[in-house]
């Protein structure tokens, strides 16, 4: 017998889930207590499949209750809000305390047993699996080699994979992305074909849309439209996000450098969250304001830190030194990543890691252990994987 638990006072909810669920022949054990907060609901059901929580948008004290709720201890069901009315900042609060789903009054009776149906055995089928390391880059300018750093990174991680096929490397620029063009491979991400009903999207549509380098790693990424700038339905990358992290031991995420509407949505879902930037002042500041920005942003979220490329240390005249990205950065510096043009430039023409053209390159020893898994570091606490800690139904 599957398990529900509601947390509602609204009668009118708690009429429709028990019509829902007490209409389905006795295998439904339905329990309904009340609105979060108060005495009775001071605790998730650890049995549950799945826990509906009805959210008053308008108050904070009950908002501050469903996030102590969540935050507690133990094995916790995945949870379904719903929400009197869609207020995005609610949705964004709802997003740090990891709900599953949401949905929006009024709610039919379907779309109620769809949605808990979906995350019951999206849950089901996660606690069978490790959580995910996502790893996502995005540039502090324009030109300062993310795409190059994420091409290594992604197979740094694939050597110290256990598996093969582990790891993905995704390119989210659909304008500029150039992942597939460093890496001399067809893109096969087709966006007109998955945009539509991003739900057609599954494992075996996407195998079909994967690249596959000689080397192992998995590319996602679609042909780049440098004459087209479009927007995406955030619901279509989320979910591209989370089947791809359910299939991954580790992702890699190329982002842009322009920020979307579903921007927000891939950094809450990262482990790590790095910011390239080049060797410049100019590059520097406007790092440090998106380390600032990302931090207002995202309030808990993920802590950004700042690699900085092309790092060449002079002894004699004028440029920056590496205690002046210090004083400039503090605790945000992640590291630097010497600059080695030639050999850079040989593995983008050849479409082949640098270590193919150097084996002992300065490159790939400066970045191995900033990007390389450290559970400890995690910026997002274990127990659900990838982006379907994020995935919600992104309604208006």
């Amino acid at each position: 017998m599957t398990r529900v638990q509601v947390l509602t006072s609204d009668p009118e909810l708690e009429g429709l889930v028990r019509s829902t669920f007490e209409a389905g022949g006795g295998k439904i054990d339905l329990t309904v207590a009340g609105a979060v907060g108060v005495p009775g609901t001071d605790s998730l059901d650890g049995a549950a499949a799945v826990a509906i929580i009805d959210v008053d948008a308008a108050n904070a004290e009950e908002l501050g209750s469903m996030q102590e709720l969540m935050a507690r201890p133990g094995r916790q069901p995945p949870v379904v809000a719903v929400l009197r009315e869609f207020n995005q900042d609610v949705v964004r609060r709802l997003l740090q305390m990891r709900v599953a789903d949401f949905l929006v009054r009024p709610v039919s009776p379907i779309e109620l047993v769809r949605t808990c149906a979906r995350v019951a055995q999206s849950s089901g089928a996660a606690e069978q699996q490790c959580e995910a390391d996502i790893v996502t880059m995005l540039p502090a300018v324009g030109g300062a080699g993310v795409t190059t750093l994420a091409i290594q990174s992604a197979l740094i991680l694939m050597e110290n994979a256990k598996r093969e096929k582990s790891t993905c490397l995704v390119d989210l620029d659909f304008q500029h992305g150039a992942c597939a063009d460093y890496l001399d491979i067809e893109p096969q991400l087709d966006l007109k074909e998955i945009e539509p009903r991003p739900d057609r999207l599954d494992r075996q549509l996407l195998e079909v849309m994967t690249s596959h380098h000689s080397s192992g790693l998995a590319v996602i990424a679609a042909p780049n439209r440098p004459a087209e700038m479009r927007t995406f339905d955030p619901d279509m990358v989320t979910h591209l996000l989370d089947l791809v992290s359910s299939y991954f031991d580790h992702v890699v995420i190329d982002m842009p450098r322009t920020w979307f509407s579903w921007t927000d949505n891939v950094l809450l879902g990262s482990n790590r969250v790095f910011i390239v930037s080049e060797m410049t002042v100019p590059a520097i500041k406007h790092a440090r304001k998106l380390v600032s920005a990302i931090g207002e942003r995202l309030g808990d979220g993920p802590n950004p830190k700042v690699i900085v490329n092309r790092f060449e240390q002079f002894v004699f005249g004028a440029g920056l030194r590496k205690s002046d990205l210090e004083q400039a950065l503090g605790n945000s510096l992640a590291g630097v990543v010497p600059n080695d043009y030639r050999i850079v430039r040989e593995a983008i023409d050849r479409g082949v890691p640098i270590t193919e053209i150097k084996a002992n390159n300065k490159i790939t020893h400066a970045l191995r252990p900033l990007v390389e898994l450290k559970r400890e570091a995690a910026s997002v606490p274990a127990g659900k994987r990838g982006l379907s800690r994020l995935k919600l139904s992104w309604a208006k």
